[in-house]
């Protein structure tokens, strides 16, 4: 009897173009993978800014409640959209509430400015305890602006974060 050999001639490369198939599909599947990370990496720090702009804002709120008398929030409002003041104090600031307020504005920049990138600008609105009588309670809005690179484009896109609070001005309110 004679063996018969199976005939193969024509499945020549089989093999081989199963793996490159194989290959591509591995291929775009990684870089699928790597655009996704790209995309949480950029929404994760997105969302770091969003977190630190508000920590910050609640800081100033903070700031603003120690000293919540009229005349201190009028100040407040007045250096808001400015950089504040070093007034080279070493523990206690005196003075008066003009030189509190912006030695207070002055460091919140400073602290802002290291935990946002390029943070342009800055504003806070007071509007006076203008409500009912027996209410001694102001409105106080900030809004931090601030540029993120942009990932689509060049270049950066704006982003802002604002929030309003009411303060008591006076004990009891």
């Amino acid at each position: 009897m004679k063996d018969k050999k199976p005939k193969i001639i024509s499945s020549r490369g089989f093999t081989l173009l199963e793996a490159l198939i194989g290959f591509m599909i591995l291929s775009i599947g990684m870089l699928g993978i790597a655009s996704l990370q790209a995309i949480s990496l950029k929404a994760g720090k997105t969302s770091v800014y969003g977190s630190v702009a508000m920590m910050k804002v609640n800081e100033l709120l903070e700031s603003m409640r120690v000293n919540p008398t009229v005349s201190a929030l009028a100040e407040y409002a007045a250096a808001g959209s400015g950089v504040g003041k070093n007034n080279n104090c070493t523990g206690t600031v005196t003075g008066n509430a003009a030189t509190l307020v912006q030695y207070v504005i002055y460091w919140w920049n400073k602290n802002l400015s290291a935990g946002l990138p390029a943070a342009t600008t800055t504003s806070i609105t007071y509007v006076a305890a203008a409500v009912a009588s027996p209410s001694k309670m102001a409105k106080v809005t900030i809004n931090v602006n601030w540029n993120e690179r942009n990932k689509t484009a060049g270049g950066s896109v704006a982003r802002t974060y604002t929030t309003t609070a009411t303060i008591c001005t006076n004990i009891p309110c």
